[in-house]
């Protein structure tokens, strides 16, 4: 999947700098296979059927989407408006929890010219009752509530995540900063994107290294590859122009070199793009249709 963003490269200005990193290229391994919104091309997404067909895909992990009900709570689902994916329209956040369990979640999925799971009390499900119904599985959970205060959803899915024992197999993202920045210390959480691809655009474009040392480990999560548009800036102005963001070695090198680092690459659903991955030792890879990928050696 490749998606486009713009993106200000101070450091091109500067001319190019290759900053001392670890040349050691992670031995190859089988990413781990996550199954994006529960496996969206394969069932209603961010629903409990969806999440049993990918776990049954042999999915190692499930990421899922989250926004504030009515009544506070977190509930599975993504746009911004019902009606994209159910047979109700309007903001989640103007339904409460019970409201949204009865709403047909499986509503929009099709199958060809049929919809197999309307009329199947597929409901949208709260973030506590999926975490109950799989108390293995590992999630990463991300928040895109388009109106919900960061402190609310911060404190809602703290109170979830120790009230279900769930920390230790769970991970927050965001495309949003500040909803990252009000969680808890204690909820473990991906680095913020703006610092991801800000970090990947300085190795790729200017091959300079500015990953700063941790003790702590860290996780990131990105696409493989991103179509951006590259601003520079002058004293007279500034010039424009296209290019590509896409992991590499020196990335992956870079990322690795200053304390231990996780590295989830977005949007891989063909096998070649699952292969470079592999090749990267990326340490998972967030697929459309694990169903896809049930066959693929490990």
């Amino acid at each position: 999947m490749k998606t486009s963003s713009k993106l200000l490269l101070c450091t091109l200005l500067s001319g190019f700098m290759l900053a001392p990193m670890a040349s050691a290229m992670p031995t190859a391994h089988a990413p781990q296979i996550i199954a994006h919104r529960g496996g969206t091309a394969d069932a209603p997404e961010n629903t409990l059927p969806a999440i049993e067909m990918a776990l049954k895909n042999r999915a190692d992990a499930i990421w899922i989407t989250v926004q504030l009900s009515k009544d506070g709570i977190p509930v599975l689902y993504r746009p911004s408006d019902l009606k994209a994916l159910t047979n109700q329209q309007g903001p989640v956040s103007q339904f409460t929890a019970a409201e949204l369990a009865k709403i047909d979640a499986g509503w929009a999925f099709s199958s060809g010219e049929s919809h197999p799971y309307r009329g199947k009390n597929i409901g949208i499900p709260t973030l506590e009752n999926v975490l109950k119904a799989f108390p293995k599985t590992t999630f990463y959970i991300d928040i895109k509530t388009p109106d919900a205060a960061p402190d609310k959803m911060a404190a809602a899915l703290s109170g979830v995540l120790q009230q279900t024992h769930s920390l230790g197999r769970t991970r927050i993202y965001s495309t949003d900063a500040k909803y990252l920045e009000a969680l808890p210390a204690a909820l473990p959480r991906f680095e913020s994107r703006d610092l991801t691809r800000t970090a990947l655009a300085n190795i790729t474009m200017a091959h300079e290294c500015q990953i700063k040392p941790e003790k702590k480990s860290r996780w990131y999560a990105l696409e493989m590859k991103r179509d951006v548009e590259v601003v520079e800036k002058y004293t007279l102005g500034e010039a424009r122009s296209k290019a590509i963001l896409e992991w590499d070695k020196e990335a992956m090198d870079c990322f690795r070199s200053q304390g231990e680092a996780h590295i989830i690459l977005i949007g891989i659903n063909n096998q070649a793009d699952y292969q470079q991955a592999k090749k990267l030792g990326a340490d998972g890879v967030i697929v459309n249709s694990p169903a896809d990928f049930k066959k693929i050696p490990r």
